[in-house]
């Protein structure tokens, strides 16, 4: 699925209706029911302001070999985001616990001076791993005031992280798959005006 900003994954304490579960549950009847009744196919999660592509499950023998594969991180998650700063290095792996080990893996696609656009892969899947890392280097998702971003920066409604392409083998067919989601339009068009600001 291609999740929209502002929609909690699953429901919980204060967000029990309007979750992509109740949306999934509403459009389909046969999700896995490993998660159990809160979480049905909820393989991994997206953080409520996180937008773009994430698995669903639609049985149990698909969650489980997807979640065993991701465990084996031989599932490709993407994100590409708009960072505060300049990221120096082309390529960097951030390294740093977050409960247990946390990796990134990091890729600059374009400097902007002040601002840089990043594709980063989870090696690991930990609670806002990407938004932690990017702090903790100095260089917080803009947009992204919890983890030291500001709030509206940019025109951007919430945090510039977007989970742009999923790459997994299908569970049945053990076909390789790849799926690509386009960012909502508040990320493209900070992208827009860091671009036209660099061109004056």
């Amino acid at each position: 699925v291609n999740k929209s900003r502002g929609m909690v994954v699953h429901p919980a304490p204060g967000s029990e209706s309007g979750t992509l579960v109740n949306a999934l549950l509403a459009r389909c009847n046969d999700l896995s029911g490993i998660g159990g009744v809160q979480r049905p196919g909820i393989v991994h999660r997206l953080d409520k302001d996180t937008t773009g592509a994430m698995l669903v499950a639609k049985n149990d023998e698909a969650h489980q070999k997807l979640s065993k594969d991701i465990a084996r991180r031989d599932v490709v998650r993407e994100y590409l985001a708009i960072v505060r700063g300049n990221v120096a290095e082309d390529d960097a792996v951030i390294d740093m616990p977050i409960g247990r080990s946390a990796l990134t893996r990091l890729h600059v696609l374009e400097r902007f001076g002040d601002y840089t656009l990043v594709k980063l892969r989870l090696q690991t899947g930990r609670t806002h791993q990407i938004r932690v890392h990017m702090s903790y280097i100095g260089r917080p998702v803009a947009g992204d005031p919890t983890y030291g971003g500001k709030l509206g920066e940019l025109g951007l409604e919430a945090q510039a992280l977007h989970s742009w392409r999923i790459e997994f083998t299908h569970p049945k067919t053990l076909e390789r798959m790849s799926f690509e989601a386009e960012p909502p339009e508040d990320f493209k068009k900070a992208l827009e005006l860091l671009r036209s600001r660099q061109k004056r």
